[in-house]
Formats: C-alpha cells, structure tokens, sequence
C-alpha cells in the first residue's frame, strides 16, 4: 500500500497521545505516499443547511458559494476513495468523539456518492480498504458500555462500504505514569504489528 490518508482530531496537535501515536505506525511505512488532514489545526465548521443545498445542486449549477461549500465533501471523498489505507488519531473527549471529528464524518456520508438506499437496506459506495484507529483514553473504556466511540465509528464506516476496520488503544493514560506507559508501550506495539500485517 503506497497511499494513505491520515486524519489527526487531538486537539492538542502534534502533542496529542493519539497524534504520537499516528506518529508511531507512520514511522514503520517509510515508503508511504501520506495526505495529512489535521483537524486540530484546521477544524471544519458544523454541518448546516446550505451546504447539504450544494451537495444536491448539479456541480455545473452551483454558486460560487456553493461550490465552496460542496468542496469540504468532495475533496475529502476523494482523498479517501484515492487512499491505499486509511488512519484516524482519536481521543476520547467526555466519553465522544472529538466534535471536528464528527464534523469531518459528516463530510463522508453522502447519499448517492458513499452509500445509497435499496429495497433491502443501505449500501455502502465506498471501495473497501483498510481503516486504522488509534484511540487514545485517559480511563479504561473499551468493551465496555462507556466506551460510546468503537460502536459508532463500526456502524458509520460500515455504512459507507469500510468493513476493514483495526482499533488500537492506548488506555488508563491519565491513571498515573506506570499505567500511561504500559498504554502507550501497548498500543505501540500492536500498531507495529499491524504494519507488519496490512503494509506490505
């Protein structure tokens, strides 16, 4: 895989335990080709009305606005549709994700374009590829019913047609200097192994 997309949302930029962690598996895939979207740097604004109006006025049609607007989705499904592999650094803020990060998801789902609707249910548009989560928790949360991102983030991506999904954690980071090490020695190892395992 030569192409990967990366998409930080700490909000604490290159400082961030899950941007380190990013950091980390980037390390192991020197001869990658990698678009960076850092959301803590450049935060998209919420969702509204009007550029849902774009996304359904015919390219050729759009105002100048509008395709200002429309860009936010289109040059992201882009990126993702032209990326090998796929790999988000996310904290966990008050047991959610980051809101730039749901912004940016929001960006993704796109009736007619990364999903549509059947007699039979939604079909995810996307090409499948490889998705990697490196989840970054100051407690200990997962499989656990606190832990609100895992759940979500499997049924968006499966939605829009991403079924390869890889979740590494770095938990317990904020319970003290044994417990942060021994989550981010965890994590790091596990995302060695999975550069073993996906990059090849």
């Amino acid at each position: 895989m030569k192409n990967v997309l990366v998409i930080n949302s700490s909000i604490s930029g290159a400082n961030g335990n899950s941007t380190k962690l990013v950091q980390h598996l980037l390390a192991q895939l020197p001869q990658a080709q990698v678009t960076e979207i850092d959301l803590g740097a450049k935060p998209l604004p919420h969702l509204e009305m009007a550029e849902i109006g774009a996304w359904m006025t015919p390219a050729a049609e759009r105002s100048a606005e509008q395709q200002a607007l429309a860009a936010h989705s289109d040059d992201l499904i882009a990126k993702v549709q032209a990326a090998d592999a796929v790999i988000f650094g996310v904290p966990m803020y008050n047991f959610a994700l980051p809101s730039q990060l749901k912004a940016l998801l929001d960006r993704l789902a796109r009736a007619g374009v990364t999903f549509k609707y059947t007699e039979t249910g939604p079909v995810g548009l996307l090409q499948d590829k490889p998705v990697i989560f490196a989840l970054a928790r100051g407690g200990v949360y997962a499989n656990t019913s606190a832990d609100s991102q895992v759940p979500f983030l499997k049924t968006f991506f499966n939605f829009i047609g991403l079924t390869q999904l890889y979740f590494v954690y770095a938990e317990g980071l904020n319970m003290g200097p044994d417990a942060a090490e021994k989550g981010i020695s965890a994590a790091q190892q596990q995302l060695t192994e999975l550069a073993k395992q996906l990059f090849v």
